[in-house]
């Protein structure tokens, strides 16, 4: 009886193990956040950037922003400890920037570097990275390409668009949800509040993985469940266990 429950400790354990394993693998990934946002408007982003070395620190942050559909203003959050550089490319064409005006030069990369190792995101820590952009573009979504390199040398590129109804990519980009019209109260021009609440209806939903460790993990419990009752049931026919000849 004590192999038997001793049996079962061990495959709870994987179980939770693995159930553990698939959570932080979710929260590992680089991900955007923003209040409600809509297309023509105004609002502040952040990127939300963790520490998924145990052994080494962020020390840069580069982010691409989107080519295809670009954004007319964007200003950048001052993060103490950390240093900036803004990259513009020129447009073929202009594109508006609200109140009348165009513009025909964008950001098209925004890097942060810790201004010194201290600075550092450090091993489970995260840091959030803000701007405030607009008009934001006429598309159903923004996908932010990131590449994180870490004080050992370390590079992690988030650099894969994730694709609606396939399995979540290994380097999943982070990508930004756009409201169809512009009908916030804050209105044209106006920068969001409230950045990265609790409930925000932008917040990165859990990837497949996830779910299937969960799953995976319950039929191992299942599992392990069902093989101590039979066993039970045995040695209760049988009488009991027998003592070691």
């Amino acid at each position: 009886m004590s192999r038997l429950l001793a049996r079962f400790g061990v495959v709870l354990t994987a179980a939770v193990a693995l159930v553990v394993a698939g959570g932080s693998v979710a929260v590992a990934h680089v991900s955007v956040h923003a209040d409600t946002v809509a297309q023509g408007d105004t609002a502040e982003i952040a990127f939300r950037v963790p520490t998924e070395s145990d052994t080494a620190s962020t020390v840069s942050v580069k982010v691409a922003f989107p080519t295809d559909a670009p954004i007319a203003k964007v200003a950048v959050l001052a993060q103490p400890g950390w240093d900036y550089e803004v990259t513009r490319t020129k447009l073929s064409a202009p594109i508006s920037a609200g109140h009348g005006t165009e513009v025909s030069e964008v950001v098209s990369q925004i890097e942060w570097r810790a201004a010194s190792p201290d600075a550092g995101v450090k091993p489970g820590e995260y840091q959030q990275f803000r701007i405030a952009a607009g008009p934001l573009p006429k598309t159903d979504r923004l996908v932010f390409k990131v590449v994180q390199t870490y004080d050992d040398g370390q590079v992690q590129r988030w650099i894969d668009e994730p694709v609606e109804g396939e399995q979540e990519p290994e380097h999943p980009a982070p990508v930004l949800a756009l409201d169809a019209a512009a009908t916030s109260e804050h209105g044209h021009g106006g920068v969001a509040a409230n950045v990265v609440p609790a409930a925000s209806s932008s917040a990165t939903p859990a990837p497949p993985a996830w779910w299937a460790a969960v799953t995976i993990a319950l039929v191992a419990m299942i599992a392990a469940l069902g093989a101590v009752f039979v066993s039970l049931r045995t040695t209760r026919h049988r009488g009991g266990d027998q003592p070691a000849a």
